[in-house]
């Protein structure tokens, strides 16, 4: 006999345990929303995972994600944003109004609140920043002028800094009084600024707490401290980082004024994202796409690229096109054609790869493409004879016919260090040309690899001709 459920406790359980745990949490989220049961959503959403938190909040349409944000305390809704994908995160942000938004951000570090804010229409963002405190509106412009992968685009604004003749005793009572800011100062030390605010030595807290009360700033700092400027670019950031332990770094201005700190995730999580935007444009993803974004969107941003390679796949169509009387004489080879194109496109590929990280990092500018392409073309060499001896063999095998397995390998030898050569080179052509080479050396590669895969295959063919009929 099976109790009612209602009545029965263990049954309950045993239906919970059987339920699917993600169904039925984002049941209850949406349930929580539609009845705008804050203290629901709370309980909740707090104690989640940011991870599956932000799965929740994309798993519900957009009206829905409004009204859960809106039913938030300020400073989780705040946490939802910031871990949200940056154009998602704006949005989310547009769609607020204005006081809740700046309640909001205001939950935010500095660089995060500008990041957030330069994407936002003007007139939306000037709304937003007053109702901020003059100060921090000031920080906020201020911070969303600076180029987004420099020092300045990626600092806060919140400065662990003491003046010089300040003394141990005034510092360690600013900390008993202001504890509740030193969170904002992760990852810096206290760093010591003359009357131009220009920093002039740096302090440890071990340092502080050692020394004597009356000792001013100036005995016990140490100088000179190592500053970035503004302008400071992302790999030069993570080169001074690799070579340094230190966990941030001062950032001033032309004139040495501290304008403020730039720490070591800071920069490492800019460096994960440009990597992982530059592996999206690859793949002809072009800006930051989600699921939850609007269908045309997403539908209009793709087939910009994917039109574009129609036209390139035209192209590359018309040299079978020429060589229709060799196709119909061996029709073995049009079995061979895809596969010496995509085998030759996964050699370019590789070397498009290497070249966008080298660029990433620093490692080789423009002016490297002949040192580039002298070192791709030992490898395509290698690996193109290699795989021509293997495909040809293939070829051979199946058709009983040496000539044919001969022109297959050659192709493919040849076509292998064109493909490596233009992977390894086109990135650095672009970049000098200005334009974006993530996006641009996917297409260009597949377009000139099959060109030339399809030409070699069927010239090749046409000139033995009569060994392969």
């Amino acid at each position: 006999m099976t109790l009612d459920p209602d009545l029965d406790p263990e049954a309950i359980r045993e239906e919970a345990e059987t339920e699917p745990e993600p169904r039925r949490m984002r049941d209850r989220v949406r349930e929580a929303v539609e009845r705008r049961d804050a203290d629901e959503l709370v309980a909740l959403i707090d104690p989640m995972p940011l991870s599956e938190a932000m799965r929740q909040l994309f798993a519900l349409d957009a009206d829905d994600r409004d009204i859960l944000l809106d039913l938030l305390p300020a400073e989780l809704a705040a946490r939802l944003i910031e871990e949200a994908p940056h154009a998602a995160a704006a949005d989310l942000v547009d769609r607020m109004d204005t006081q809740r938004a700046a309640a909001v951000l205001e939950e935010l570090d500095s660089a995060a609140r500008a990041d957030l804010i330069g994407d936002l229409e003007d007139d939306d963002a000037e709304a937003i920043l007053a109702e901020f405190d003059p100060e921090d509106a000031a920080d906020v412009r201020r911070l969303s002028g600076y180029e987004d992968e420099t020092a300045g685009g990626l600092m806060v604004a919140d400065v662990f800094a003491f003046r010089d003749t300040q003394t141990v005793a005034a510092i360690l009572r600013d900390f008993a009084h202001e504890d509740a800011d030193l969170e904002a100062y992760a990852g810096q030390h206290p760093y010591v600024v003359d009357k131009e605010e220009r920093p002039v030595g740096v302090v440890s807290l071990r340092g502080l707490l050692m020394a004597k009360r009356t000792d001013r700033l100036a005995k016990i700092m140490v100088a000179p401290v190592l500053t970035v400027p503004v302008t400071a670019t992302l790999d030069e950031l993570q080169d001074l980082f690799d070579r340094h332990g230190f966990l941030g770094l001062p950032v001033v201005e032309a004139d040495g004024r501290l304008v403020g700190a730039v720490s070591r995730q800071a920069v490492h999580d800019a460096a994960l994202e440009r990597a992982e935007s530059e592996s999206l444009k690859l793949q002809g993803v072009v800006g930051d796409e989600l699921r939850s974004m609007p269908f045309w969107l997403r539908s209009r941003r793709r087939l910009a690229w994917l039109s574009a390679n129609i036209v390139l796949n035209i192209i590359a169509a018309s040299v079978i096109s020429a060589y229709e009387e060799t196709l119909a004489a061996v029709i073995a080879i049009a079995v061979f054609l895809p596969m010496v194109s995509d085998m030759s496109g996964c050699s370019g590929n590789q070397a498009v790869g290497v070249s966008m990280r080298e660029l990433s990092l620093g490692l080789i500018q423009p002016k490297d493409a002949f040192r580039v392409w002298r070192k791709e073309v030992s490898v395509g060499m290698v690996n193109g004879i290699l795989l021509g001896m293997l495909i040809g063999a293939v070829a051979w095998a199946w058709k009983g016919n040496p000539w044919l397995g001969l022109v297959i390998g050659l192709a493919l030898a040849a076509n292998s260090v064109i493909a490596v050569s233009i992977g390894g080179v086109v990135p650095l052509l672009l970049k000098r040309l200005g334009q974006d080479p993530a996006a641009a050396s996917g297409p260009l590669l597949t377009t000139i690899t099959d060109m030339a895969g399809f030409f070699l295959v069927l010239s090749l063919a046409s000139l033995m001709m009569p060994l392969l009929v």
